[in-house]
């Protein structure tokens, strides 16, 4: 059974979509994933997922979570020395 070029864009999709990889290399990839639904629905899992986890950095703890910490490590700090 040969493969249909599957096992090629999994293995780089992650920087494909991070366009990590060279303009001959994002087309081959791009144009399997047109053709492959299975790949296409993998690299849209994984789109999906880095939005999410990029939306979820962006967000701040709490005000006082923040000054808990910060004091913290003050103290560490001072022990430390």
């Amino acid at each position: 059974m040969s493969d249909c070029g599957c096992e090629k864009a999994r293995q780089d999709l992650e920087e494909y979509l991070r366009n990590e990889v060279c303009k001959t290399e994002h087309a081959e990839i791009r144009e399997h994933l047109e053709n492959c639904p299975g790949c296409r629905d993998e690299a849209l899992v994984a789109t999906t997922l880095t939005e999410v986890l990029a939306r979820a950095c962006k967000e701040s703890a709490p005000e006082e979570l923040r000054d808990q910490v910060f004091a913290r490590l003050r103290a560490v700090q001072a022990t430390a020395h």
